[in-house]
C-alpha cells in the first residue's frame, strides 16, 4: 500500500493546541467497524456504550520530563546560547542510569566526544553516534546516575511537534493520565487523557473490568513514515510489561467470550505483541517493533478507544487495519465536518 492512501485534509485550526477546559468533557465518536456507521456522543456517555463484562485494558506508563536543553562546552567552558541543543531522552542503555539514548535537534552538529552542560550544572558527554531505521541517535554519558528528580529539575514536558507552543504548568497535569504509575514514556498514551476517577468508577459500576499494562511510549509510535510503500517502513523498539495477573484476566476473558477493549494504540500494540498465535497473552516484559496496517489480523483486541490521528501516520494505519481504511477515512471526514478536535489534546473515538 502507498503512503498517500492514508492522507486526508485537516484544517490547522482543528489540531488541538490546549486540553479542553475540564478533563473528560470531550466529544466522542462511535464507529461501527463492520458497517462504517458513525454516531456522536460525549465522553460521559461512554459507560452506556460498553457491554457489561467487557475487559478494558489501559496503559499506565507515566510521561517523563524528557525534553532537556544542554549547552555545548568548548574546551571545558560554557558555550553561547547559539550552541544550545534540545535533547529528547528516550531510555537508559546498559546496566546503569548514567548513560542514555537520545535524539538531538540539529544532530549533525553533535559529534562523539562533545560535552553539554544542563541547567543544574551537570555535564554529559556524547559517547556514541548511531542510526536505527533511518533515525539518528546520540548516546550521552553522565558521571552520576540520572534520577527522576534530575528530569524534574532539568526537563520539560515532551509535547508533540504539532502543538506549536512551549509547555506550561497546565501540561504538567493534563499531559498525564490520572492513573499514570510507571515512569518511562517520551510521549503520553493520550487516549487515556479523557478518563477521570469518577468515569473509571462508573465503568466499574457498570460491570466493566479495568486492568493495566505498561508500554513506555517512544519513537516507534510517533516517527513519521518516510517510505512510499508502507510495507518498507521500519518501526523503532518500545518496551512493554504484562503482569501475570493481568495476562490471566485477559486470557480468562477470551475463554469466556467477553470483549477486550484496548484503551489507546499503545495498549493495542502491547496486547498484540504479547499474544501467541491463538490470541492468548503471555506475561512478562519484552520489546516490540510491531507495525499494524491493513491486512493485519488482530488476535486479542475486539474494540479500541483512541484519539484522532495524524495523516500518513502508523497510528492511522493501525486503526485502518482494525476498522478498514475506507471506514476510518470516512469517519475522519465526518469528524472534520463536525469540528472534532484532533490529536493528543483532541476528542475521542470508540471503534466497536
Amino acid at each position: 500500500m502507498k503512503l498517500s492512501d492514508f492522507t486526508f485534509d485537516l484544517p490547522q485550526e482543528l489540531i488541538a493546541q490546549k486540553p479542553s477546559g475540564v478533563r473528560g468533557e470531550d466529544k466522542l465518536m462511535r464507529l461501527d467497524r463492520m458497517t462504517g456507521v458513525v454516531s456522536h456522543y460525549a465522553m460521559a456517555d461512554l459507560p452506556d456504550l460498553i457491554e457489561s463484562g467487557t475487559l478494558m485494558v489501559f496503559n499506565n506508563s507515566k510521561v517523563r520530563r524528557s525534553r532537556c536543553y544542554g549547552i555545548k562546552e568548548v574546551n571545558g567552558r560554557g558555550g553561547s546560547s547559539e550552541s544550545e541543543r534540545e535533547f529528547m531522552f528516550l531510555n537508559q542503555t546498559g546496566a546503569g542510569l548514567d548513560t542514555w539514548r537520545t535524539m538531538v535537534k540539529g544532530a549533525k552538529k553533535v559529534k562523539e566526544g562533545n560535552t553539554f552542560r544542563f541547567p543544574d550544572g551537570s555535564v554529559g558527554r556524547i559517547v556514541d553516534v548511531a542510526e536505527d531505521a533511518g533515525t539518528e541517535f546520540r548516546t550521552i554519558h553522565f558521571d552520576e546516575p540520572l534520577s527522576e528528580d534530575w528530569f524534574e529539575r532539568n526537563g520539560h514536558i515532551p509535547l508533540p511537534p504539532y502543538i506549536r507552543r512551549e509547555d506550561d504548568d497546565t501540561d504538567s497535569e493534563r499531559y498525564q493520565t490520572v492513573y499514570a504509575k510507571e515512569t518511562g514514556s517520551s510521549a503520553c498514551p493520550t487516549a487515556g487523557l479523557h478518563f477521570t476517577e469518577p468515569l473509571l468508577a462508573r465503568l466499574r459500576e457498570k460491570g466493566i473490568e479495568l486492568d493495566w499494562v505498561t508500554l513506555h511510549v517512544g519513537l516507534g509510535t510517533f516517527l513519521p513514515v518516510r517510505t512510499e510503500h508502507i510495507e518498507e517502513h521500519k518501526m523503532h523498539e518500545e518496551a512493554y510489561t504484562v503482569s501475570e495477573d493481568v495476562a490471566e484476566k485477559i486470557n480468562q476473558a477470551k475463554k469466556d467470550g467477553r470483549k477486550i477493549l484496548a484503551v489507546g494504540t499503545t495498549s493495542v500494540r502491547t496486547l498484540e505483541s504479547a499474544a501467541d498465535e491463538n490470541g492468548f497473552v503471555r506475561a512478562g516484559s519484552g520489546s516490540t517493533r510491531i507495525f499494524m496496517y491493513p491486512g493485519y489480523q488482530f488476535k486479542v483486541v475486539d474494540q479500541i478507544f483512541t484519539n484522532f490521528h495524524t495523516p500518513e501516520s502508523t497510528l492511522l494505519m493501525l486503526v485502518s487495519a482494525f476498522a478498514g481504511r475506507e471506514h476510518i477515512l470516512n469517519a475522519y471526514k465526518t469528524a472534520v465536518e463536525k469540528r472534532y478536535r484532533f490529536f493528543s489534546y483532541g476528542d475521542a473515538m470508540l471503534i466497536q
